[in-house]
Protein backbone atom coordinates (compact mmCIF):
# COMPACT_ATOMS: atom_id res chain seq x y z
CA UNK A 1 0.00 0.00 0.00
CA UNK A 2 1.17 3.17 -1.07
CA UNK A 3 0.91 6.35 1.44
CA UNK A 4 -1.59 8.80 0.24
CA UNK A 5 -2.32 10.77 3.17
CA UNK A 6 -4.28 9.87 6.75
CA UNK A 7 -7.97 9.33 5.22
CA UNK A 8 -11.45 11.97 6.24
CA UNK A 9 -12.67 8.14 8.17
CA UNK A 10 -9.19 8.62 10.13
CA UNK A 11 -10.45 11.74 11.58
CA UNK A 12 -13.48 10.08 11.96
CA UNK A 13 -12.53 7.19 14.11
CA UNK A 14 -10.75 9.28 16.38
CA UNK A 15 -13.82 11.90 16.84
CA UNK A 16 -15.88 8.75 17.87
CA UNK A 17 -13.24 7.59 19.97
CA UNK A 18 -12.73 10.69 21.80
CA UNK A 19 -16.52 11.45 21.83
CA UNK A 20 -16.79 7.35 23.93
CA UNK A 21 -13.62 5.62 24.17
CA UNK A 22 -15.20 2.57 25.37
CA UNK A 23 -14.45 -1.25 24.41
CA UNK A 24 -18.14 -0.98 22.35
CA UNK A 25 -16.81 1.96 20.44
CA UNK A 26 -13.64 -0.03 19.00
CA UNK A 27 -14.97 -3.60 19.08
CA UNK A 28 -17.81 -1.73 16.59
CA UNK A 29 -14.94 0.36 14.71
CA UNK A 30 -11.56 -1.55 14.63
CA UNK A 31 -11.84 -2.11 11.19
CA UNK A 32 -11.73 1.34 10.32
CA UNK A 33 -8.64 1.33 12.67
CA UNK A 34 -7.00 -0.90 10.96
CA UNK A 35 -7.93 0.35 7.25
CA UNK A 36 -7.62 3.74 8.02
CA UNK A 37 -5.37 4.77 10.64
CA UNK A 38 -3.10 1.64 10.99
CA UNK A 39 -2.55 0.93 7.54
CA UNK A 40 -2.05 4.74 6.49
CA UNK A 41 0.44 4.98 9.06
CA UNK A 42 2.58 1.49 7.93
CA UNK A 43 2.40 2.76 4.74
CA UNK A 44 4.34 6.25 5.70
CA UNK A 45 6.55 4.33 7.67
CA UNK A 46 7.41 2.37 4.64
CA UNK A 47 7.88 5.70 2.90
CA UNK A 48 10.18 6.78 5.34
CA UNK A 49 12.39 3.49 5.97
CA UNK A 50 15.86 5.11 5.89
CA UNK A 51 14.88 6.18 9.12
CA UNK A 52 13.28 2.73 10.44
CA UNK A 53 13.23 0.48 11.54
CA UNK A 54 9.50 1.34 13.13
CA UNK A 55 7.42 0.01 16.04
CA UNK A 56 4.18 1.34 16.15
CA UNK A 57 2.74 1.92 19.53
CA UNK A 58 0.05 -0.28 20.78
CA UNK A 59 -3.55 1.67 20.39
CA UNK A 60 -3.99 0.37 24.29
CA UNK A 61 -3.29 2.43 27.07
CA UNK A 62 -1.91 0.62 30.17
CA UNK A 63 -4.45 2.15 32.87
CA UNK A 64 -3.27 -0.18 35.87
CA UNK A 65 -0.79 2.91 36.92
CA UNK A 66 -2.10 5.67 35.47
CA UNK A 67 -4.25 8.82 36.55
CA UNK A 68 -6.09 8.50 32.93
CA UNK A 69 -7.86 5.51 32.85
CA UNK A 70 -9.46 5.64 28.76
CA UNK A 71 -8.52 2.27 27.53
CA UNK A 72 -7.65 3.36 24.45
CA UNK A 73 -5.29 5.92 23.00
CA UNK A 74 -7.06 8.98 21.09
CA UNK A 75 -3.60 8.91 18.25
CA UNK A 76 -1.08 7.22 16.52
CA UNK A 77 2.52 7.14 17.12
CA UNK A 78 5.66 5.36 15.74
CA UNK A 79 9.09 5.68 17.04
CA UNK A 80 12.39 4.31 15.53
CA UNK A 81 16.01 4.55 16.58
CA UNK A 82 19.09 4.56 14.56
CA UNK A 83 22.32 2.77 14.95
CA UNK A 84 23.66 5.98 16.29
CA UNK A 85 21.43 6.05 19.20
CA UNK A 86 18.79 8.98 18.03
CA UNK A 87 15.46 8.05 17.89
CA UNK A 88 12.64 9.17 15.22
CA UNK A 89 9.10 9.66 16.43
CA UNK A 90 5.44 10.73 14.15
CA UNK A 91 2.45 11.06 15.54
CA UNK A 92 -0.99 11.61 14.30
CA UNK A 93 -3.87 12.86 16.39
CA UNK A 94 -7.45 15.09 16.23
CA UNK A 95 -4.83 18.02 17.37
CA UNK A 96 -2.83 17.47 13.74
CA UNK A 97 1.03 15.69 13.51
CA UNK A 98 3.91 15.59 15.31
CA UNK A 99 7.11 14.84 13.97
CA UNK A 100 10.50 15.09 16.46
CA UNK A 101 13.83 13.24 16.94
CA UNK A 102 16.38 12.53 19.67
CA UNK A 103 17.12 11.24 22.75
CA UNK A 104 13.49 11.35 24.24
CA UNK A 105 14.64 9.25 27.67
CA UNK A 106 17.71 8.42 28.73
CA UNK A 107 19.75 5.75 30.97
CA UNK A 108 21.57 6.56 33.41
CA UNK A 109 25.11 6.12 31.82
CA UNK A 110 24.04 7.93 28.91
CA UNK A 111 22.25 11.26 31.31
CA UNK A 112 26.26 10.75 32.69
CA UNK A 113 27.93 11.38 29.25
CA UNK A 114 25.16 14.13 28.10
CA UNK A 115 25.44 16.46 31.66
CA UNK A 116 29.25 16.12 30.78
CA UNK A 117 29.09 17.56 27.56
CA UNK A 118 26.49 19.91 28.40
CA UNK A 119 28.77 21.04 30.96
CA UNK A 120 32.17 21.07 29.40
CA UNK A 121 32.12 24.96 27.56
CA UNK A 122 32.81 24.14 24.22
CA UNK A 123 30.40 21.42 23.79
CA UNK A 124 27.98 22.95 25.61
CA UNK A 125 27.96 26.14 23.66
CA UNK A 126 27.67 24.36 20.04
CA UNK A 127 24.54 22.73 21.87
CA UNK A 128 22.95 25.64 22.89
CA UNK A 129 23.50 27.58 19.44
CA UNK A 130 21.98 24.14 17.91
CA UNK A 131 18.95 24.66 19.90
CA UNK A 132 18.82 28.35 19.10
CA UNK A 133 18.69 27.83 15.36
CA UNK A 134 15.97 24.55 15.83
CA UNK A 135 13.91 27.21 17.48
CA UNK A 136 14.52 29.90 14.77
CA UNK A 137 12.93 27.41 12.16
CA UNK A 138 9.97 26.60 14.56
CA UNK A 139 10.80 23.63 15.91
CA UNK A 140 10.61 23.26 19.88
CA UNK A 141 12.93 21.35 22.02
CA UNK A 142 11.90 19.09 24.79
CA UNK A 143 12.24 15.79 26.73
CA UNK A 144 10.37 12.74 28.11
CA UNK A 145 10.95 14.31 31.53
CA UNK A 146 13.10 16.91 33.43
CA UNK A 147 13.90 17.55 37.17
CA UNK A 148 12.79 20.75 38.90
CA UNK A 149 16.41 21.70 39.63
CA UNK A 150 19.39 20.88 39.41
CA UNK A 151 20.60 17.36 39.72
CA UNK A 152 23.01 16.12 42.36
CA UNK A 153 26.73 17.70 42.34
CA UNK A 154 25.72 20.26 39.28
CA UNK A 155 25.01 23.97 40.13
CA UNK A 156 21.61 24.94 39.53
CA UNK A 157 22.78 29.05 38.32
CA UNK A 158 24.83 27.10 35.85
CA UNK A 159 24.29 29.16 32.27
CA UNK A 160 23.36 25.54 31.29
CA UNK A 161 21.14 24.67 33.71
CA UNK A 162 18.04 24.21 31.05
CA UNK A 163 19.49 21.31 29.63
CA UNK A 164 21.20 19.71 32.40
CA UNK A 165 17.55 19.48 34.57
CA UNK A 166 16.33 17.71 31.29
CA UNK A 167 16.29 13.32 31.25
CA UNK A 168 16.40 13.56 27.37
CA UNK A 169 16.79 16.05 24.52
CA UNK A 170 14.44 15.88 21.45
CA UNK A 171 13.57 18.61 18.58
CA UNK A 172 9.75 18.45 17.30
CA UNK A 173 7.53 20.60 15.71
CA UNK A 174 3.79 20.54 15.61
CA UNK A 175 1.65 20.90 12.47
CA UNK A 176 -1.82 21.58 13.18
CA UNK A 177 -4.67 20.00 11.09
CA UNK A 178 -4.93 20.65 7.53
CA UNK A 179 -6.21 19.21 4.66
CA UNK A 180 -2.57 18.24 3.59
CA UNK A 181 -2.52 15.47 5.97
CA UNK A 182 -4.95 13.83 3.63
CA UNK A 183 -2.48 13.98 1.00
CA UNK A 184 1.24 12.20 0.20
CA UNK A 185 2.63 15.73 1.10
CA UNK A 186 3.12 14.19 5.14
CA UNK A 187 5.92 12.41 3.78
CA UNK A 188 8.12 15.92 2.96
CA UNK A 189 6.78 17.32 5.95
CA UNK A 190 7.93 14.53 8.48
CA UNK A 191 11.04 14.15 6.11
CA UNK A 192 12.09 17.79 6.32
CA UNK A 193 11.73 18.02 9.94
CA UNK A 194 13.34 15.07 10.66
CA UNK A 195 16.21 16.42 8.71
CA UNK A 196 16.17 19.30 10.12
CA UNK A 197 17.34 17.77 13.56
CA UNK A 198 20.48 16.15 11.69
CA UNK A 199 23.12 18.49 13.38
CA UNK A 200 21.22 17.89 16.81
CA UNK A 201 21.28 14.24 16.18
CA UNK A 202 25.28 14.04 15.09
CA UNK A 203 25.99 15.81 18.74
CA UNK A 204 23.70 13.44 20.78
CA UNK A 205 25.02 10.63 18.90
CA UNK A 206 28.46 11.72 19.15
CA UNK A 207 28.56 13.16 23.08
CA UNK A 208 25.82 10.49 24.26
CA UNK A 209 25.33 7.51 22.25
CA UNK A 210 23.40 4.52 23.20
CA UNK A 211 23.30 2.73 26.44
CA UNK A 212 25.97 0.42 27.70
CA UNK A 213 24.08 -0.97 30.48
CA UNK A 214 23.01 -4.38 30.45
CA UNK A 215 18.69 -5.37 29.50
CA UNK A 216 17.98 -5.74 32.92
CA UNK A 217 18.92 -2.10 33.93
CA UNK A 218 17.98 -0.43 30.77
CA UNK A 219 14.48 -2.03 32.42
CA UNK A 220 14.51 0.10 35.17
CA UNK A 221 14.69 3.62 32.69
Amino acid sequence: MSFKGFPEEAVAFYEGLQADNSRTYWQAHKPVYEQSVKAPMLALLEELSEYGPFHIFRPYNDVRFSKNKAPYKEQTGAYGESEGGAGYYVQFSLAGLVAGAGYYSMASDQLERFREAVVADATGAELVRLGSELEKKGLYLGAISELKTAPRGFDKNHPRIEYIRRRGLFAARNFAPAKWMQTKAVVGKVRDTWEATAELVAWLDLHVGPSTLPPEELNRF
